[in-house]
């Protein structure tokens, strides 16, 4: 788990740089590895070793979503999408109803099997360019 420590360490600087900011993201805090400020994910991209869990937390005000492009992600991959749907235009579908959404506080978690880069979004975000890449090694 040494990635986790790097991005703590890297939180820590990033926070005490940047005192006084509100909505930073929390870089691999005990929260989780991914953050989701007002229109990012912080950070955009991580790495992780093939069967790890990402997990990513919503420590902004506004509702989000992490939803996988289905043209962005690994042939042989498993599809992720908070609501748990099985398909990018589902996920997309669902949120008119805000289905799928993650509110401030809550996480959530997906196990990366297959190596390759995924690319992901947030469905109410994405035109103001909230997202972000898991790249499995």
């Amino acid at each position: 788990m040494r990635r986790r420590r790097m991005l703590t360490t890297l939180g820590a600087a990033v926070a005490t740089g940047t005192a006084g900011c509100t909505a930073v993201g929390t870089l691999g805090d005990a929260n989780g590895d991914v953050g989701m400020t007002a229109v990012a994910f912080e950070p955009a991209t991580i790495t992780v070793d093939a069967g790890e869990e990402v997990v990513w937390y919503n420590n902004s005000a506004r509702a989000h979503s992490i939803t996988a492009y289905e043209d962005g992600i690994p042939e042989g991959a498993d599809y992720f999408a908070t609501g748990g749907y099985d398909s990018e235009a589902a996920a997309r579908e669902a949120w008119d109803g805000m289905h799928g959404a993650i509110t401030n506080g809550q996480r959530y978690a997906h196990t990366f099997e297959v190596p390759g880069t995924y690319s992901y979004f947030c469905i109410p975000h994405e035109r103001g360019g909230m997202v972000g890449r898991v790249v499995v090694e």
